[in-house]
């Protein structure tokens, strides 16, 4: 997998405790909307209720949804409603316009037909009220 920044991905890409993936985490937040397309893992900006700002082609292929379609809406509520848990929503909510650092977990999206196991990375702008959710498939 190619970094549009920085060659080759490195695994734990979505590790918050290594200063490599902080690095590039800052780095995929100020990224363009085609860089950010061309990500191998789910890009998600929402501002602090929950209203997605931006969605990467990548995160439209692993929820099999057109980014059109989604945003503007609430990701918590209308979107992905199996995220409006404290263990997801929750803990976006409060990060949201804080100085907390960001912060990884497993998670299993629930789809009709499938199960998708990912890891969830919530990543909190700086002085900001805009937070990203990053989605990396373990499977």
């Amino acid at each position: 997998m190619q970094d549009p920044a920085h060659g080759e991905f490195k695994e734990p890409f979505l590790d918050p405790t290594t200063p490599v993936a902080m690095q590039r985490i800052d780095r995929l937040t100020s990224m363009s909307r085609d860089e950010l397309d061309q990500l191998p893992i789910g890009a998600i900006r929402l501002d602090r209720d929950g209203t997605i700002r931006e969605y990467n082609a990548a995160e439209a292929r692993l929820a099999n949804l057109d980014p059109a379609d989604v945003i503007g809406k609430n990701f918590f509520t209308e979107v992905a409603p199996c995220t409006n848990v404290q263990e997801f929503a929750g803990r976006f909510r409060a990060g949201v316009g804080s100085d907390r650092p960001a912060v990884a977990f497993p998670y299993v999206f629930r789809f009709p037909k499938r199960e998708l196991v990912v890891t969830i990375l919530l990543h909190f702008e700086q002085d900001s009220e805009y937070g990203w959710i990053f989605v990396q498939t373990t499977q």
